[in-house]
């Protein structure tokens, strides 16, 4: 009985692994083709647009290594998956504070 709910989760959090993957990966390039766009149409706000989308995307991505530490079983693994999860944290605090430095630069030159 143990062995089955344990398989059980195993798959729950693959699935759920796997659609966090899936929708950061969507929004990331969602977000590209919009920048894209905005680039060639020379909006002001490309850059704070495509830094949150590409932060928006990251949060995901880190909610799916997060899940993915729940079914390791080596101090192997645990490591590569605690790597991942500190560069994505620290991609995702950098783009925060760029957007923040963006958005304080777009105000002064309103001011």
């Amino acid at each position: 009985m143990i062995n089955y709910l344990n398989l059980t989760l195993d798959y729950i959090v693959e699935i759920g692994i796997l659609i966090f993957e899936f929708i950061g990966v969507g929004i990331i390039i969602a977000t590209c083709l919009i920048s894209f766009y905005k680039y060639i149409a020379k909006k002001p706000d490309t850059r704070i647009y495509l830094g949150k989308g590409l932060s928006m995307g990251l949060e995901f991505k880190l909610g799916s290594e997060i899940l993915r530490t729940v079914i390791v079983r080596e101090w192997k693994e645990i490591a590569i998956v605690a790597g991942i999860i500190a560069l994505r944290a620290t991609l995702t605090f950098l783009i925060h504070w760029e957007i923040k430095e963006e958005e304080k630069e777009g105000k002064l030159h309103i001011e």
